[in-house]
């Protein structure tokens, strides 16, 4: 009877740390490529204690995914059709606080650093970043780190940091909803059917594009369009 005892004391001791090991960090992909968004899951699937939860290829279904979901982090591009990544963000960081959102972009710039980190992300990575730093990254913001890639430069991050409480670039002074219009409005939208999306009345929607233009000091379509692929609000 002593050995049988014994025997299942050590049993116990060994299951205890093995159910710990199973938590996984479970992950949102927010990517409009497949093939992209494909690649990205194929390398967080060989990472012990990640989970890949769900897929979104725009912002709205992200949205949808983390309220269904409530992964514990969310890689999200800056770029995506509909309702971009940099205006999901907020969206997500005001509604689910329990959700790390990281951004994904093929650009450092700081436009979008300071954008992206005044809008509650956890980090920023680029995309032709190693695989080893995405592991790194997701580990990091799983402890409740804030990452940068390393590959964005050390000028752009004192320029964002001696900013912070400067003045807002003209972007940057847009509410989340006039972007929204914004980007629907290059993607050649009418205002009939952007109000249908965002289920508004057409009034609206004309009060929030008079109202960018004013900001943006730009008065027509074309102007807009050049402006937001030089901001790279969408891509060319």
């Amino acid at each position: 009877m002593c050995g049988l005892k014994i025997a299942f004391a050590k049993i116990v001791v060994v299951a205890s740390p093995m159910k710990k090991e199973m938590r996984s960090i479970r992950v949102l992909l927010a990517e409009d490529h497949e093939l992209v968004r494909a690649g990205i899951r194929s390398l967080l699937e060989k990472m012990p204690g990640v989970r890949v939860v769900g897929e979104a290829s725009n912002g709205r279904e992200a949205l949808e995914l983390v309220r269904s979901e409530l992964p514990n982090l969310v890689l999200m591009d800056i770029a995506m059709p509909g309702l971009g990544g940099l205006e999901t963000l907020p969206r997500i960081a005001k509604n689910f606080p329990g959700t790390k959102v990281v951004m994904l972009s093929a650009y450092g710039t700081e436009e979008y650093v300071s954008r992206a980190f005044r809008s509650g992300a956890s980090g920023y990575m680029l995309k032709y970043a190693a695989t080893a730093e995405l592991e790194m990254m997701i580990r990091s913001v799983a402890q409740g780190k804030t990452y940068l890639s390393p590959s964005v430069s050390r000028v752009i991050i004192d320029s964002y940091l001696e900013r912070t409480d400067g003045e807002l670039s003209r972007l940057e002074q847009l509410t989340a909803r006039q972007r929204e219009i914004l980007q629907m409005i290059v993607e050649g939208r009418n205002t009939k059917e952007i109000a249908s999306t965002l289920d508004i009345s057409v009034k609206t929607v004309e009060a929030h594009r008079l109202q960018l233009m004013a900001r943006l000091n730009i008065h027509d379509v074309p102007g807009l369009v050049r402006y937001a692929v030089r901001n790279r609000i969408v891509e060319a």
